[in-house]
């Protein structure tokens, strides 16, 4: 027998309901997880020379039990417990569960919240969940070390919610565990459209909630539609793992199984009456598609009016998009491009890839073709997953290709005149690139206006400040000049720059920012940089290796110096490596094969392109989320403004 196989299967039936034993005996989850850890490991050593005990997962919760009471004995927390009965099996159910709403806690950012959730319920590694999400096994541990580290601070108590607080702490549960699955049924990155684990371990997970609150109607409701829509994975891809949509899937191939559980759960949540929630009306969609004998017979009317309570109770942009989908399929291609149209402003939707896809098919049954071309185009360029964009591709081709001058053949022209420097370049290039991404690479030069330029902006950059406005608002008038086409900022008026001083982070916050263990190293060097240096984000993030002088501690950047620190220079070689040019920060993917970047921007060694501005940003404002008393997190430019700006020309 495989004993280490036995353990890993055991471990990850039992290791929930042991942590969760465990986290109420100690109060702390972290060392929760570390005791029921060490009793995993106490298995691997023990039993293959003593055997399989009869009950593994008694074995287990009495050797993680005895090692807690140790630990608690040790720091004086509590008296002798010896003597202390193992917790009934009703108190064991209450206990998981109660690790499910810790887990799931608000006070976490979504993506902390999946990680913890598959590595305390799911008994899943961090290479496990990290390989899952296309991230690295370090960046996991970061996001669960982070989330414990919270929990810890903010007090987080082991218990069940109840009265008002139940429902939106348990929306939070049921949005997680639909995050995994949704991510295990259409994955947003990668190779393949399909992660079966991931919708595996969702269902699981959802299945045990349900056993745990069978009287809330709306975790039945998310059962039943994980079980329908988990139901056509087999029919939703071709031999070589092509998307196919579901109007053309082999109903054959749908898995009746689990179509039967899903109408059974589907049922349990009407019994339990009340107004349905949004997790049981999208399930009843779902049942309309399941019950259609093929595409033509599925009742799309229905459909439409059961979107419109959704969109009562739930009316999310991606919500109103769906229901534009089953408007265009009730009512015609038209009604459904009116209904799409309306949320083009959208900010949620602005680069989200299923908004010109779904655009493009309703262009297309319209007889709109060139039209219907240039949203696929865009919607693959909006893509990160593979498979999705060779779809989109492949429909985007059987439409003639235009003759007329497009928007990325010019932006790929203005930007590559001589008389521009590597600066302007940039500037300029984060203008066109939202451009190009929010109007599709094909858009016909001629078809650009001052009032499509104008949605662009607001939808982009309405809450921008002044400045990047004004920037922006300078690159359209360049480029209209450029290309014959007076009045592109026709609608755009320049801002004052008139806001307040942004505040700086209080000092004894700085250390903990940059100190904290899941800290990367390529954001603990920039976070130190540009603290010590006081140089602009954009100047920082524009250095380029071959422009660093180590031993002086700076760097020159287009006729201004940075210059550094202690700090920064210990850590500066290891970012380096044996890199010799191209960009100092440096992405995390090399670039899609839709997308143009300058070749200064490239890394030559590694292929991967620049760390954008925005990227930076948001990474900052996840980590700081938790010590900004705002809990929006903290701006770079907030983080800069703790020192005196030393960037100077000479």
């Amino acid at each position: 027998m495989d004993v280490a196989r036995t353990v890993e299967a055991v471990w990850k039936l039992e290791s929930a309901r042991i942590i969760a034993g465990l986290t109420r005996l100690v109060h702390d989850v972290g060392l929760a997880e570390e005791l029921a850890q060490d009793a995993l490991v106490a298995a691997l050593s023990q039993w293959p020379a003593g055997g399989v005990p009869d009950n593994p997962g008694a074995w287990l919760t009495s050797v993680a039990k005895h090692r807690a009471i140790d630990h608690l004995r040790r720091v004086r927390r509590v008296g002798d417990l010896g003597d202390e009965p193992v917790a009934e099996q009703a108190g064991e159910r209450d206990d998981v569960l109660r690790l499910m709403f810790l887990s799931c806690h608000p006070v976490l950012p979504a993506p902390a919240r999946v990680a913890l959730t598959l590595r305390l319920l799911g008994g899943l590694t961090s290479a496990e969940i990290g390989r899952a999400f296309l991230v690295t096994e370090q960046e996991i541990r970061g996001r669960i070390a982070a989330a414990k580290r919270v929990l810890a601070e903010q007090r987080v108590a082991f218990d069940l919610p109840a009265g008002a607080d139940l429902a939106e702490r348990l929306s939070a549960v049921l949005e997680v565990v639909y995050l995994i699955f949704n991510e295990g049924y259409t994955a947003t990155g990668g190779e393949g459209l399909l992660r079966p684990e991931l919708s595996t371990e969702a269902l699981r997970l959802g299945r045990l909630l349900a056993a745990l609150a069978p009287g809330e109607s709306e975790v039945h409701g998310l059962v039943a539609l994980m079980e329908i829509q988990a139901s056509r994975a087999a029919a939703r891809t071709g031999p070589t793992g092509e998307p196919i949509p579901l109007d053309e899937q082999d109903r054959g191939g749908w898995d009746h199984l689990l179509i039967q559980r899903g109408f059974a759960a589907l049922l349990r949540a009407r019994d339990l009456g009340g107004p349905p929630g949004p997790y049981v009306l999208q399930a009843a969609i779902a049942a309309c598609h399941a019950q259609a004998r093929t595409a033509q017979d599925t009742d799309w009317a229905r459909i439409t009016g059961l979107y419109d309570a959704l969109v009562r109770v739930l009316p999310t942009p991606v919500v109103r998009l769906n229901r534009a989908v089953a408007i265009g399929r009730s009512d015609g291609p038209a009604a459904g491009l009116a209904a799409v149209d309306a949320l083009t402003d959208d900010v949620v939707l602005r680069d989200y890839h299923l908004l010109p896809g779904v655009r493009g098919d309703l262009l297309a049954r319209a007889g709109r073709g060139e039209e219907a071309r240039r949203e696929f185009q865009r919607a693959a360029a909006l893509t990160r997953n593979r498979a999705e964009r060779d779809y989109l591709l492949r429909r985007a081709d059987t439409v003639p290709a235009p003759t007329a001058p497009t928007l990325a053949g010019a932006a790929r022209e203005f930007l590559g005149r001589a008389d521009l420097g590597p600066a302007t370049v940039r500037s300029y290039g984060q203008t066109m690139r939202r451009l190009r991404r929010s109007l599709g690479d094909e858009l016909p030069l001629s078809a650009l206006t001052a009032d499509r330029v104008e949605q662009v902006f607001t939808t982009a950059w309405s809450g921008a400040a002044a400045r990047t406005w004004n920037r922006h608002r300078a690159a359209i008038r360049s480029f209209g000049a450029w290309a014959a086409l007076p009045g592109l900022d026709a609608a755009l008026t320049r801002r004052d720059d008139d806001a307040p001083p942004i505040p700086a982070i209080p000092p004894p916050l700085v250390d903990r920012i940059w100190r904290a263990p899941e800290v990367r190293l390529r954001e603990r060097v920039l976070w130190l940089l540009l603290h010590e240096s006081g140089a602009p984000v954009g100047a920082v993030l524009a250095l380029d290796v071959e422009h660093l002088d180590l031993n002086d501690r700076r760097a020159r950047r287009d006729g201004a110096w940075v210059s550094w620190r202690a700090r920064t220079a210990q850590l500066l070689p290891d970012l380096v490596a044996d890199r010799i040019r191209g960009p100092l920060f440096l992405t995390d993917r090399r670039p899609g094969p839709s997308r143009t970047v300058a070749p200064a921007d490239l890394c030559p060694r590694t292929g991967r392109s620049r760390l954008s501005y925005e990227r930076a940003e948001y990474l900052f404002k996840q980590h700081t989320r938790t010590l900004d008393p705002s809990g929006t997190g903290y701006t770079l430019r907030q983080l800069r403004e703790n020192v005196k700006v030393k960037s100077s020309r000479r």
